[in-house]
């Protein structure tokens, strides 16, 4: 081999060795970007809510027009600060002191519905994408926006923003307003600088969580209306009906059978008892709505019971599947590590269930086992899901399939609130004719024993 061969040879080792390095320098870069990105998101607490005050404040724009309107802000500097740097007149600025408590409370901040969500998200990533600066965008949003406490909201994030303050930390500030998964994976586009793309698919995310909400509604709307107006028919049958044929039995002073005694014993006890029946059934509500809010134990019981009724089980059951699994596609998908996917969302559920398999599904993850361990067998995950998920697991494609998971079964799911609907209907017709047809015979037959006493 000659000198030139040999320079060319070293040449082309060198560069090759020299693009091997540059490669393993991006992928560590890239490495490290994901994990102290992570690392913020594990991190992440939500900070203390700072007491707003409301103020009123009327201010003279560039074209001569006087406008009064309201901001939240600690005290009255920022507000003039924040007018005059918008280029703004500031004529007068008064705390209104009536209506400054609770401003941002997380005890009394409304939490944005996946409706509203989906349609802020979609608007500001279409803004941003058409080349307006997110400030921009944000204060698009607030003069836009119908409802003053939506005002209000947007102009608080403009303000923050001003401040130089993040965009997931300005929507953190805001109590419970916006979710925890929106601000944690806002703080991942912030760390990787893909803002829309993040926008766009908690957009598409929330509008899934929507759909399917209003499913479960419209399954359950249906037989709660049916059953409402049957036990208002045999109310009024119990309480207004039979009365009127007690009194005329009695009268003839007729032998009656053991059912009619039945009926009227019971109309008897519903007609003297009725304002003590009712404040019992609320009293019931009441205590099972506050020990549910309060206690894990009562919370897990009634889940667990609701998930076993029959008929209803599977729509409720492949609700909470659906959930899941779409939350989950979307942390794997972007970049967000298994470990912290599980945290999170163990902390944004809301039912005790799967909290306890995704707990034990962390355990399993700190000993170094995987993650489909704690699913295996589990009544409240199909055996068709576990497969799916133990085979992304095992491919390393856990986001994709957990996608095909969510998908399948809500379509699983539109399907049987479709039966559900054909099949109520005439359930519910038979048996309330039943029970009123049983009533109705009760009062009808001693009739007809009187009617062949007198013939």
């Amino acid at each position: 081999m000659n000198n030139n061969q040999q320079n060319n040879t070293f040449q082309i080792n060198n560069n090759t060795s020299q693009a091997t390095v540059n490669t393993n320098s991006m992928i560590t870069a890239k490495q490290q970007v994901a994990a102290n990105n992570h690392q913020k998101v594990k991190n992440n607490n939500s900070p203390k809510d700072a007491k707003l005050k409301k103020f009123k404040y009327k201010i003279k724009q560039s074209d001569g027009k006087v406008v009064e309107s309201y901001f939240a802000a600690e005290n009255k500097s920022d507000v003039e600060s924040f007018l005059i740097n918008k280029g703004y007149q500031v004529l007068s600025i008064e705390e209104d002191k009536l209506s400054s408590i609770g401003l941002t409370s997380p005890m009394t901040a409304k939490k944005m519905s996946s409706k509203d969500l989906n349609f802020f998200l979609m608007q500001l990533s279409t803004y941003i994408k058409s080349g307006i600066p997110l400030l921009d965008s944000m204060e698009i949003l607030s003069r836009q926006a119908k409802s003053n406490s939506n005002k209000m909201l947007y102009r608080r994030i403009v303000f923050e923003l001003s401040r130089g303050v993040t965009f997931s930390n300005c929507l953190e500030k805001q109590g419970k307003v916006f979710p925890k998964m929106l601000v944690n994976m806002l703080k991942t586009s912030e760390m990787t600088g893909d803002l829309t793309g993040v926008l766009d698919d908690m957009a598409a995310y929330y509008k899934r969580q929507d759909s399917n909400r209003k499913q479960i509604i419209n399954a359950m709307t249906y037989p709660s209306v049916l059953l409402i107006f049957a036990a208002a028919v045999l109310t009024f049958v119990i309480t207004y009906v039979v009365p009127q044929f007690t009194s005329m039995y009695e009268s003839t002073g007729s032998k009656l059978p053991q059912i009619t005694l039945t009926i009227i014993n019971i109309s008897n006890f519903v007609t003297k008892n009725w304002l003590f029946i009712l404040l019992i059934i609320f009293a019931i509500v009441g205590i099972i709505a506050l020990l549910y809010k309060s206690s894990k134990k009562v919370k897990y019981a009634l889940q667990y019971l609701t998930m076993h009724i029959p008929v209803v089980k599977d729509i409720i059951k492949y609700n909470q599947l659906v959930t899941f699994t779409s939350t989950f596609s979307t942390l794997i998908k972007h970049d967000v590590f298994i470990t912290d996917s599980m945290d999170i969302l163990s902390k944004i559920t809301e039912n005790e269930i799967y909290k306890e398999i995704i707990d034990k599904a962390i355990n399993n993850l700190s000993k170094g086992n995987g993650v489909s361990v704690a699913f295996k067998d589990h009544w409240a995950f199909p055996e068709t899901a576990y497969e799916m998920l133990l085979t992304g697991e095992k491919t390393g494609k856990l986001g994709e399939m957990m996608e095909h998971v969510s998908t399948y079964y809500q379509e699983e799911q539109t399907n049987i609130v479709t039966r559900l609907k054909s099949l109520i209907e005439p359930i519910m017709i038979v048996l309330l004719a039943v029970l009123v047809g049983i009533i109705l015979l009760a009062v009808v037959v001693p009739m007809f024993d009187i009617y062949k006493t007198i013939i």
